[in-house]
This record gives C-alpha cells, sequence and structure tokens, in this order.
C-alpha cells in the first residue's frame, strides 16, 4: 500500500496557533505507537489534499522532526462559517496491529417506505470497526431498498454482510424509514421555526444594543 507523506514543523506553544493558521498551516497533535505526545503544525492545502487521495480514514506518513511516523487522522475541529480546520489530532499507528476506527454508514437503493412517501434517518451515520490499518474502509454500504414506512435496520439485520469486525451491539440502529408528517404537524413544525427565528432576531437585536461594558463582560 502506498501511503503519501505529510511534512510537519514542530509546534513550540499554544501562543503560536493564531499566525500558524494565518499562515495556512494546523496546529496538531502526534501521539501513539512509540510516539511522545508532540505538538505539530501541517499546511492545510497539504494535509487537504492527502486526505482527498487516503479518504477519511487513510493512513499516512508523517515526517516529524525527520522521523517517518504512520499515523491517522483521528479527530479535527473545522471552522463551522469558512471551513478552515482549525487543529487535528494524529495517531501514531502500528501496520501489523488491529486499531478501532469510525466509519460512515452509507445508505445504498431506493427504499419502498420512501417511495411511498416515508422519510430516511440516519439515528447513527458511523460504526467502530476493528481493522488492520491496511484494510480500513472508506465507508460501509447498507442495502435500504426493500425497508418499508416504520422500519428500522440494526446492526444486527446487516452484521453478516459486513466484511469487517464491527463493535457495536445488535440493537445498534443504522437507518430508519419514517412516517409522512401529517398537514398539522408540519403547520406546527412551521409555526416553532418562526418562533425560533422572531426569538434569535430579538436576542440578536438585544446583544447590539446593549452598553459597550455590559458586552465585554
Amino acid at each position: 500500500m502506498t501511503m503519501t507523506k505529510v511534512t510537519t514543523q514542530t509546534r513550540e506553544s499554544k501562543k503560536e496557533n493564531t499566525s500558524l493558521r494565518a499562515k495556512g498551516f494546523v496546529p496538531a497533535v502526534v501521539y501513539g505507537y512509540k510516539t511522545d505526545s508532540k505538538a505539530i503544525a501541517v499546511e492545510e492545502i497539504e494535509l487537504i489534499k492527502v486526505l482527498r487521495e487516503v479518504g477519511r480514514n487513510g493512513v499516512m506518513k508523517l515526517d516529524v522532526d525527520g522521523k517517518t511516523i504512520n499515523a491517522v487522522l483521528t479527530d479535527y475541529q473545522q471552522d463551522p462559517i469558512k471551513g478552515q480546520i482549525l487543529h487535528a489530532d494524529f495517531l501514531a499507528i502500528n501496520m501489523s496491529e488491529e486499531l478501532e476506527v469510525a466509519v460512515t454508514v452509507t445508505p445504498v437503493g431506493d427504499a419502498v417506505g420512501v417511495k411511498e412517501g416515508g422519510s430516511l434517518t440516519q439515528p447513527n451515520r458511523e460504526v467502530t470497526v476493528k481493522v488492520k490499518p491496511s484494510d480500513i474502509p472508506d465507508h460501509i454500504e447498507v442495502d435500504v431498498s426493500e425497508m418499508n414506512i416504520g422500519e428500522t435496520l440494526t446492526l444486527g439485520d446487516v452484521r453478516d454482510k459486513i466484511d469487517f469486525d464491527v463493535q457495536e451491539e445488535d440493537d445498534y440502529a443504522l437507518v430508519s424509514i419514517a412516517a409522512p408528517r401529517s398537514d398539522e404537524e408540519l403547520e406546527e413544525l412551521d409555526s416553532t421555526e418562526e418562533e425560533a427565528t422572531e426569538k434569535d432576531a430579538t436576542d440578536v437585536e438585544a446583544t447590539e444594543e446593549a452598553p459597550e461594558e455590559e458586552k465585554a463582560e
């Protein structure tokens, strides 16, 4: 398996984070197999490029002070508005040992219940699989084409069709088909959303009109 290398630089303290982000770098930390926890920074453009190549759960090589570390991205924080990656956590791994990773569940097929007006929901969008780093899947597909309104697909229903060791229990809900909302329910939902919008607008106005000393507090 070919892995893409990501160059890192040492990060001395949190005080650098703002300036690093302004320069296009992501403050990060790497820890795990034969690796002491170390504060680093990676170029955001390079990280995004690598993630597109290997996938969200893919293994990459981190160049840390001249040492090559096999690692996976375990967590990251992202600006909800700008989309900028604010921080990343990398786990150093042993390529010969299994590890537990979260993998996205992707429904496939046109559910019968959806064709009849129901709506598809995912109570849980991920499952935890135990697998060797070289075998980590990008996602796991579950067939929902036979699902009717009111039915829920659990892990127990599809476990034998998944080629990986999934850690959750059999009653772990993956996909549900909800019944269509009645006109009364839709009207109530619209009314609730309007009230929430009006409240948010009132809160914003109150904040804007507050004295400067109150805002500072």
